[in-house]
Parts: structure tokens; C-alpha cells; sequence
């Protein structure tokens, strides 16, 4: 198998396609009115962010006709309960001014004329920040999160604000304060959470690209149930404050897209490396397999596609290391929980106060949904999620350090450049269906059937990378996971190029419009 091409600098920067190059061939005066006159909203919707942007920067489409575009695709999917502020004229008006840019000479930025929709629990100035939860419905927070500062820096326009699960505490995004969003491809079912909005606007074609964020799977369980591509980078790769937190020893920002050219320019922009990047060669690439651990009690769906989707990585060359991650399970026990539910309180407290929200916790959690309160008030002392000091001190500094360290002798002892495994153990549940799971006639957990799997990789700050992997007989998206080594992603956005053109991607979601 030769080597595929890669995404280079060029492509990042001049984003100058093959395709783009193509048509600019004669593509002057009259035929280029012509052509621009002859890109329908159906077109424009289905073009990744790169080509969106050659699009833009060669002037071929006006940045004014693409943000209508995605607008009118959002209310289109306005069922799907995406968006939790949508400011429509000022969408457009920021799109004239960036065309105005354009035609004056001005120097474009990457991003330039690019909307790009932002989950409701990062920071905008010009838009609220409500984190999914009634008490800061009102609240606009004086600066941008770091990470929105960065895409707008590079030229991009904030789409709105994505749908959550409230205070980014779950994983489906029934969201009771602002109503439940719904799954492009069945609109009964969740689209995973808490970044479930950011997904389904990406999913459905309302923006190509778009702002999550991950705790313990905000970014990958929704990228996975709405058959999209997600990034959860190295833990701290992307400054990651200026959001509402769970814990800052996990809690990190990534995008959606569909493809990996996406989140790889994304990366780009939210770290300054523009360093080329080819695409790996599969063929003797090694990709760790732990089934004791990833693998077990699957749903049988699960499990078909994604035994599937391991025999199309071995047929293009990629080798199977089978190796399990030691006491990987009873290091998770000891650490992920522990720190997410004893920083949980602390760290929105510390936001609350730094970002002059004008509500105290106590008073946030008070007006939260009911499910939320309940959450909340068991993370108090005498509460059934409440962790001693001395059992998260064990987890900060014993445990944790402990995993990290199993996961580096993990990756040098067997040379594998990601472990694979499915995402979730199950399909997108039913909306309301979050308690329990019947995986082959037996009931498990739900935070079990959604969380096991991706739980190691963000607890560890590894980075890890969604690709969808197939669909169910009934339709549904099925997703694998590739964990790198700490610090590995462009390494693992390089595999994610070569695997996304062995595995596909999926049909366009034919949600009700």
C-alpha cells in the first residue's frame, strides 16, 4: 500500500485543495460569476471546513452566502434542539464585514469567514454562557475563553451557542432547563453528551466544524452517537479555562468535524503547529487490542461493527497487537470518579467567583433541574458521591501517576502507535432511557455502557481520536476510539487521515426538516 497524502502546511494556510486548484483554472470575470451563481445551499452545507474555506479565500463564495446557508440549514434542524443562542443577523453581519475584509486586500486568517458554533459552557463576550443550567441564563462572561480568542483571532465568526447536558454533568444532553436535543439520525434517541448540541450541529450539516468539550467523554460519546470526528487532545494541549469546569486535572477542550483534515487544521489554529502532516502508512502500523477490558459485554451491534472495522485496518496493512492495559480497571476505579466528584463543587465555585457571575453555587445548584440538584446535593458530605479528603489525595497522588505510568510501559513494551476499541459499549439509547441498559438480556449501569470505555483514556490526559466505524442494522452510528501516547497528536491526527479512507465516512443523517 503507498503512503497517502497528507495535509500540508499549503493546504492549512493557502488552503489551496486539489479540487480548489482545479476550478480556479479560467474561473475570471463572467464564468466565475457563473459558477458562484451555480453553488446551491445543499452544496455549501456538505463542504468540509477546508473546503469551505478554499472556497472563501479564492472569493467563489462570499462568506455572506455560506453563513445563510448554514442559518437556513439551523432552522431547518431547529427540531434537533442544537442551539441555545442562534443570533442570526449578527452571524451575517460579522460575515459582510469579513467579506468587506476580503475585497479590500486585507490579510485573511485561516479561519477567515468560517462560523463556527461554540458549546454553551465556553466563554463569549458577545453571547451568553449558560452551561446548559437556568441560573446563568442571563450571564455574559467580560472575555472569551482563550480557545474562542484563538479561533476568532484567525478569522473565524461564533456560529452560537451549542446545546449541553446541564452543566456538563452527563452524558446524553436531556437537557430539562433548555429541553433535550435529538439525534440527526433518529430524533428519539440521545446524541450522546454533554457536547451533544456542538455534535448535531456538525452531524446535521449546520457547521462543518465546532467547539467541545471533554471531562470524562463530552467530546467523543457525542461524536461517536452522531457518526461525526472528535478530537479530545492531550490534556492541557488547548488552554482550556474560561469554561464551566468539573475538574481541572481532566477538563479540555476539542472540536468536532467530519473529517480529520478538520480537526487537524483546528489543532493547527488552537496551537500554532503548522508543521506538515502526512499521513501514516498503515501498512505495519501497530494498533494495541485489549479485549479483557475494551471489548467486553458489548452490544452485539457494537461488537459486529466495530470487529468489522478491525478487519478493513488489518486488510490495509495494520497490525493487531492483542495486549491488555495491567489492572487498568481498578485504576480507574481509584481515580476517575474521586477527582471528578470531589473537584465538581470546588471548581464551579472558583469559576463562578473569577468570572463575576453574581451567583453563588449554592444558589446555582438550587435553581438546577431536578436531576442536577440530586447530583449535586449527594456530592455533600453524608451524600452517596462524596469523597473524603484523604481518598482523593490517594487518587491525585498515588493512583493517577500510577495509571499514567502503566499506559507509558503499556506503549513501549508493545510499539503500538493507539489502542482501538469501540467508543461506547452500546448505540444511541432512547431519550429518557438513562438509567439502565439491556445489553444481550442483561442490565447494565448506563454510565457504565457509555463511560467504561472512554474513561481511561481522559483520566490518563491521553489524546484520543473518535472516527465513526459503521452503522447498526436500524441505522445507527457506531464510533472507534484511538488513545495515543501523551503528546502524540499530531501523530495520532497523521493515523486518523489513513484510517478515516479504510473505514469511510458515513451517509448524511435524513433527520425531519
Amino acid at each position: 500500500m503507498t503512503q497517502g497524502r497528507g495535509l500540508s502546511r499549503r493546504e492549512f494556510v493557502a488552503l489551496a485543495s486539489a479540487a480548489a486548484a482545479a476550478t480556479a483554472v479560467g474561473c475570471r470575470g463572467q464564468k466565475a460569476m457563473t459558477e458562484r451563481k451555480e453553488v446551491t445551499t445543499n452544496d455549501l452545507v456538505e463542504l468540509s471546513a477546508t473546503d469551505a474555506l478554499a472556497k472563501l479565500r479564492k472569493g467563489e463564495v462570499t462568506a455572506e452566502r455560506y453563513a445563510a446557508a448554514l442559518l437556513e440549514r439551523c432552522q431547518q434542524g431547529k427540531a434537533l434542539n442544537a442551539f441555545i443562542t442562534l443570533p442570526q443577523e449578527r452571524v451575517l453581519e460579522a460575515a459582510r464585514a469579513a467579506d468587506r475584509f476580503r475585497t479590500s486586500g486585507g490579510k485573511l486568517g485561516p479561519l477567515h469567514g468560517l462560523p463556527i458554533p461554540v458549546k454553551d459552557s465556553v466563554n463569549t463576550k458577545d453571547m451568553p454562557t449558560t452551561g446548559g443550567t437556568p441560573a446563568l441564563r442571563h450571564f455574559q462572561p467580560k472575555e472569551d475563553a482563550p480557545i474562542v480568542r484563538a479561533l476568532v483571532a484567525a478569522g473565524a465568526i461564533i456560529l452560537g451557542k451549542t446545546n449541553l447536558h446541564e452543566l456538563s454533568f452527563g452524558w446524553t444532553s436531556n437537557n430539562l432547563a433548555f429541553g433535550a436535543v435529538h439525534n440527526p439520525y433518529d430524533v428519539r434517541r440521545i446524541p450522546g453528551g454533554s457536547s451533544g448540541g456542538t455534535a448535531v450541529a456538525v452531524a446535521a450539516r449546520m457547521a462543518p466544524l465546532g467547539v467541545a468539550e471533554d471531562t470524562e467523554g463530552s467530546i467523543r460519546v457525542p461524536a461517536a452517537m452522531c457518526g461525526i470526528a472528535g478530537l479530545r487532545p492531550t490534556t492541557t494541549r488547548y488552554v482550556s479555562t474560561g469554561v464551566v469546569p468539573i475538574t481541572p486535572l481532566f477538563d479540555q477542550v476539542g472540536p468536532h468535524a467530519r473529517t480529520v483534515g478538520d480537526l487537524a487544521l483546528f489543532d493547527s489554529v488552537a496551537t500554532g503547529d503548522w508543521s506538515s502532516l502526512p499521513a501514516t502508512e498503515l501498512k505495519g502500523t501497530k494498533l494495541g487490542v485489549a479485549r479483557g477490558y475494551w471489548f467486553s459485554d458489548l452490544d452485539s451491534e457494537v461488537e459486529r461493527v466495530a470487529n468489522d472495522a478491525l478487519r478493513k485496518l488489518q486488510a490495509a496493512g495494520a497490525e493487531l497487537v492483542e495486549a491488555e492495559v495491567p489492572g487498568l480497571a481498578r485504576l480507574i476505579d481509584l481515580t476517575t470518579l474521586p477527582i471528578e466528584l470531589h473537584d465538581a463543587r470546588y471548581a464551579l465555585k472558583k469559576y463562578l467567583e473569577e468570572n463575576e457571575a453574581k451567583v453563588t453555587v449554592d444558589q446555582l445548584i438550587a435553581e438546577a433541574s431536578a436531576d442536577i440538584r440530586r447530583d449535586f446535593r449527594d456530592l455533600l458530605p453524608g451524600g452517596k458521591f462524596f469523597v473524603e479528603d484523604a481518598k482523593y489525595k490517594a487518587a491525585c497522588d498515588v493512583h493517577l501517576p500510577k495509571l499514567k505510568q502503566t499506559y507509558k510501559e503499556y506503549f513501549a513494551k508493545t510499539g503500538v502507535a493507539a489502542i482501538v476499541f469501540p467508543a461506547t459499549m452500546i448505540p444511541p439509547a432512547l431519550i429518557g432511557e438513562d438509567v439502565e441498559a439491556t445489553i444481550r438480556g442483561k442490565k447494565v449501569a448506563f454510565e457504565t455502557a457509555v463511560a467504561r470505555n472512554i474513561a481511561p483514556g481522559s483520566t490518563a490526559g491521553l489524546p484520543g481520536l473518535v472516527l465513526p466505524a459503521g452503522m447498526t442494522a436500524g441505522g445507527l452510528p457506531i464510533a472507534l476510539e484511538f488513545d495515543g501516547p501523551e503528546g502524540s497528536d499530531r501523530s495520532l491526527l497523521g493515523l486518523g487521515l489513513s484510517v478515516e479512507r479504510v473505514l469511510g465516512a458515513l451517509p448524511e443523517p435524513r433527520f425531519q426538516r
